[in-house]
């Protein structure tokens, strides 16, 4: 294994977050703090509590898995992407890097900037909700399993797409609206029969669900099951990653 590549890969894409420290920190920390301030406390103070939990500390997990699922796919995807645009792909490529090296430079630091930002939206809410964290090592392992899961899942977004366009067509089309549906806001259990049953082949309720669990013990579906999933597609993206390299699929083109 040739960790000098792997850390000279990581350390390069490290290095661009700081660069637009504006865009991949301070802009989603504020934009998670407005939902906040608009659903944890002005709406929050009026409604009901869940499952025993005030709303505005149920939405804690559910929002910083909305910021951890985006910006890990963004993260992953873009970093993959520019060298593709640029062409200096070839010379990653040409180099005496092995295809698991590259992924895991390019994945490790896509998932560690995400889970930073995790972390920092998580010391935010304490600004505006009170809320426990019943199991920290189990969020500590949802939080690190997702980020990791969906850096994987972005880096084949990023190889996949020939165009700036594509980069934005799954995350805004089909991974945001999927967050929104998957009990980020609300338990799939206030929804008609029928409406519960459809929502679970929503594999965001997996994450959401196992995450809600390690902060208060509750849980649309069972935390086996939630882990269970998270590491089916966790196994589904390393195949298909895989298979990319081994076929040089948009990338030896």
């Amino acid at each position: 294994m040739n960790f000098h590549a792997i850390r000279a890969i990581y350390h390069f894409e490290m290095a661009r977050t700081w660069r637009t420290l504006l865009q991949s920190v301070i802009s989603p920390v504020i934009s998670t703090s407005l939902y906040f301030v608009v659903f944890g406390a002005a709406i929050g103070s009026r409604m009901t509590a869940i499952n025993g939990v005030s709303y505005g500390a149920f939405i804690v997990p559910g929002l910083i898995m909305l910021s951890l699922l985006t910006q890990s796919i963004s993260n992953a995807s873009f970093g993959i992407y520019f060298p593709k645009f640029s062409g200096t792909i070839y010379e990653i490529l040409s180099a005496p890097v092995s295809y698991i090296e590259i992924v895991a430079g390019y994945v490790g630091a896509a998932a560690s900037k995400s889970i930073m930002l995790g972390l920092i939206i998580l010391g935010t809410a304490r600004l505006f909700v009170s809320f426990d964290i019943a199991h920290p090592l189990w969020m500590i392992a949802f939080l690190v399993l997702t980020g990791v899961t969906f850096s994987l899942f972005g880096f084949i977004i990023g190889i996949w797409a020939d165009s700036f366009e594509k980069l934005q067509l799954v995350p805004l089309l089909i991974v945001t609206p999927l967050t929104f549906l998957g009990g980020s806001f609300y338990s799939i259990h206030m929804l008609p029969p029928i409406w519960q049953k459809v929502t679970l082949f929503n594999p965001v309720v997996y994450l959401v669900s196992g995450f809600r669990w390690s902060f208060y013990g509750v849980s649309d579906v069972s935390v086996g099951i939630s882990m269970g999933m998270t590491l089916v597609f966790l196994a589904l993206c390393l195949i298909a990653v895989w298979w990319m390299f081994r076929t040089g699929y948009r990338l030896k083109a």
